[in-house]
């Protein structure tokens, strides 16, 4: 971990300890996880900034005990990352951490992605939130012309991908790619799609698969 992230190592065992213990306590986290925290959760979210421009303003849609948000926050201090989840408990969570670790790029916000204002952000983040179609008609919609979308998948992100592609055309998509992040330093590689939003939904654009 120091040698992938050496400047923020120190914060991020910080927020493993909170994971650890108040996660667990409030249930954000499951017992099982803690001792996977580093290589299934951390390091998992933390290879995703490669993906992400430099100070960019991102919000992270359902982003539960905040992975990835308060992760890229870490590890990016040049970005500005709102945390948006829409349970209480959570945001009273994501608040604590964000002033235990003394992030001044990040945000809490108790909101649905529905609710956030349109045409926002340059960045949009997200981890085991939805299918893929219904996490773009969420997420699209708040990206900046040209913004990214980036959804975090497992194995299924193939699959979903295929399924979604005439929904993200009809969103106005305009380019979308499987990214494998981190394979060479990682357990097992992050598995990210990248979609760049285009115009506005309903556009005439048909998008395209990158390579």
């Amino acid at each position: 971990m120091e040698k992938l992230f050496p400047r923020a190592a120190v914060r991020l065992s910080e927020y493993a300890e909170l994971l650890a213990t108040e996660g667990t306590l409030r249930g954000l986290i499951g017992p099982r996880e803690v001792p996977r925290l580093w290589d299934r959760h951390l390091l998992n979210c933390a290879v995703v900034e490669r993906l992400i421009p430099e100070e960019a303003l991102v919000a992270d849609i359902g982003t539960g005990a905040g992975l990835p948000g308060i992760v890229l926050a870490i590890v990016r201090p040049d970005l500005q990352v709102e945390l948006v989840e829409p349970l209480l408990r959570r945001t009273t969570f994501l608040q604590e951490a964000v002033d235990a670790l003394e992030l001044d790029n990040a945000t809490v916000a108790r909101s649905r992605a529905e609710d956030l204002p349109r045409a926002s952000y340059d960045v949009v983040t997200s981890r085991a939130v939805a299918p893929l179609g219904k996490l773009a008609r969420w997420c699209l919609p708040l990206c900046v012309e040209g913004g990214l979308m980036l959804a975090m998948k497992g194995s299924s992100a193939e699959e979903e991908l295929d399924a979604s592609e005439p929904e993200l055309a009809k969103l106005g998509a305009e380019l979308w790619h499987i990214h494998q992040l981190g394979g060479d330093e990682l357990a097992l590689p992050t598995t990210v799609v990248s979609i760049v939003a285009g115009r506005a939904a309903g556009g005439s654009r048909h998008g395209r698969r990158g390579r």
